[in-house]
């Protein structure tokens, strides 16, 4: 679901800078892509080197003036936050024999595995359950005679907090079992290299490290207008805790956490009302796809929606009075009609949560709350210069907020780290929406490919498939669903893909690491799917595809985006 979180709302927009070539760059055949591992380029297996004891590492840096680390300093890498971005980047940097430590306020994990993405499956878990089960025609087809659903919404509840502890868990007991340090604390930057870190009535460490990577992440962005009281208003952090199921609700924000929500809820009973402020739902998703999905996702379904609008004010429920949900006209501010409705979610997107980084004490400037970075994440100062050995990963520099994106990055910042200059292919990074059926997309959408198109010279073309086709979706009688390519028919290059339909999340991947590998649709088409599986769908799309006569690329040589 979402990165950091998922991210989520297409209105979080990326905060670009940009970075010059650095001296002895390595040439561009020497680069590494997306974060691959070298045995997936057909390269030789990498091993990381002999580390260090973890002892008396830890108690050098405990004490902040301790010299375990190269060079002097307590540590190779300090990581400011342990969410999903923060915990790769350690794990990769482990790898590489550095001697790291990751520095977490609150809980390992992140927004991702606490308030995100994890939770959030295992509530959808449920809802497309309940959502099979009460289709009477679609089991019947099958065969099925199921009696009346139900369920327990505290059972849910739980079912969601479990499976978060225990992926929480898992990750904090993977980093200590590889010797990352794990130090408890608010990390603040109070110098080149340094790290000060500590909990509220609690004497401060100071740390030093060759290399310091933020990995903050993100919270809910709540607009000033509205009032939140975690009952009847609130945001992600508080729906994931499935308190009530409201008989109706409003979500302002149509993107990826509106979207879902919506499917769980009215999975659950409740009927919807999608507050958007653009003129269409779902303005982050490619229009074709956002068109077949309001046929499918909205309109069989107890949903219905204001587009081009704001929701000027929302007040709580009280006093045995609804929640209030003032709008008002998006373009000419004029008050259209106020809505009463048992609860309202808030899903307007995330906000970085970079405040009291102490980034002013090395001259470094946030662009509406995102920290400034270049294309290999190198932290940017305020003249535009890149901060040595300081870098921003995830939700907190906006590139891509993704909790994937995040690690992806984190990995690539231990490459360069590690002296293998690495620049991730963001375009090649998927992205997923978990409703029933699923979402799924990378690369650009087709209006993007166009404008790019247009202004680089170049044609590009389109082919579809539908999942009526596939043997597979059609025993699960599961047929409602299509795949779009966008390509360059002059060379092939995959410009973006996008999925609807069963496993849609799932199947996505085969063509992000086309994306990333720079593989053509001229060589993928020769690849052979297992028959009969959905991979099926993606096999017909890029046979689909035609590409000029003459044009061939080897399928192992990468192309930089």
């Amino acid at each position: 679901m979402y990165s950091t979180a998922i991210s989520l709302s297409a209105a979080a927009t990326a905060a670009a800078a940009v970075g010059g070539a650095r001296p002895g760059a390595i040439r561009p055949a020497e680069l590494r892509f997306c974060g691959l591992r070298r045995e997936a380029l057909g390269l030789r297996s990498l091993r990381a080197p002999p580390r260090a004891a973890a002892t008396p590492r830890k108690a050098a840096a405990a004490t902040g003036n301790g010299a375990a680390g190269s060079g002097g300093f307590d540590y190779d890498l300090v990581i400011i936050g342990a969410g999903v971005g923060g915990h790769g980047a350690a794990l990769h940097a482990v790898e590489k024999g550095l001697k790291t430590a990751i520095i977490e306020g609150d809980v390992v994990g992140g927004t991702c595995v606490n308030r995100g993405c994890v939770p959030s499956k295992a509530l959808l878990a449920v809802s497309g359950r309940m959502r099979e089960l009460q289709d009477e025609h679609h089991m019947k087809s099958l065969g099925l005679q199921v009696s009346t659903a139900g369920y327990d919404r505290q059972a849910v509840a739980d079912h969601a907090n479990n499976l978060a502890s225990k992926i929480r868990s898992n990750l904090t007991n993977s980093m200590k079992a590889l010797g990352v340090d794990i130090l408890t604390g608010f990390g603040t930057i109070v110098g080149k290299q340094k790290v000060r870190y500590g909990k509220v009535g609690f004497p401060d460490n100071e740390i030093t490290a060759r290399n310091i990577i933020i990995a903050t992440g993100s919270v809910p962005f709540v607009p000033n207008c509205i009032e939140i009281d975690g009952k009847t208003v609130f945001t992600s952090d508080h729906a994931l805790k499935l308190e009530s199921v409201p008989d109706w609700i409003a979500i302002v924000g149509s993107g990826y956490i509106g979207l879902e929500f919506s499917d769980v809820y009215t999975a659950l009973g409740s009927e919807v009302t999608f507050v958007e402020a653009l003129d269409q739902l779902m303005p982050g998703f490619d229009p074709e796809i956002a068109k077949l999905a309001q046929r499918i996702l909205i309109n069989p379904r107890k949903i219905d929606y204001h587009t081009g609008v704001f929701a000027s004010k929302i007040t709580p429920a009280k006093d045995g009075k609804p929640v209030l949900i003032e709008l008002i006209d998006a373009k000419t501010k004029e008050h259209k009609e106020t809505l009463e409705v048992d609860a309202a979610l808030i899903a307007t997107g995330r906000a970085p949560f970079t405040k009291g980084l102490g980034l002013e004490n090395v001259n470094v400037v946030t662009q509406r709350g995102f920290v400034p970075v270049d294309e290999r994440m190198q932290v940017m100062d305020a003249d535009g210069n890149a901060v040595p050995n300081l870098y921003c990963i995830g939700d907190a520099n906006g590139k891509l907020m993704l909790a994937h994106a995040a690690s992806a990055q984190g990995i690539s910042v231990v490459e360069q780290i590690s002296g293998k200059d690495n620049i991730l292919n963001h375009l090649s990074i998927p992205a997923a929406c978990f409703t029933h059926p699923e979402i799924s997309m990378v690369g650009l959408t087709e209006p993007q490919a166009r404008e790019k198109a247009d202004k680089e010279g170049f044609e590009i073309s389109v082919v579809k498939t539908s999942f009526k086709a596939n043997t597979k979706a059609l025993a699960e009688n599961e047929g409602d669903g299509l795949a779009k390519m966008i390509y360059r028919p002059d060379t092939g290059e995959i410009l973006g893909v996008h999925i609807l339909g069963l496993h849609a999340a799932d199947l996505i991947h085969e063509a992000s690491n086309a994306i990333a590998l720079g593989t053509r649709v001229q060589d993928i088409k020769f690849a052979v799917h297992a028959h009969p599986t959905l991979s099926e769908v993606l096999d017909e799309l890029f046979k689909a595809a035609k590409v000029n006569a003459g044009v061939s690329h080897s399928v192992n040589e990468p192309v930089a985006a």
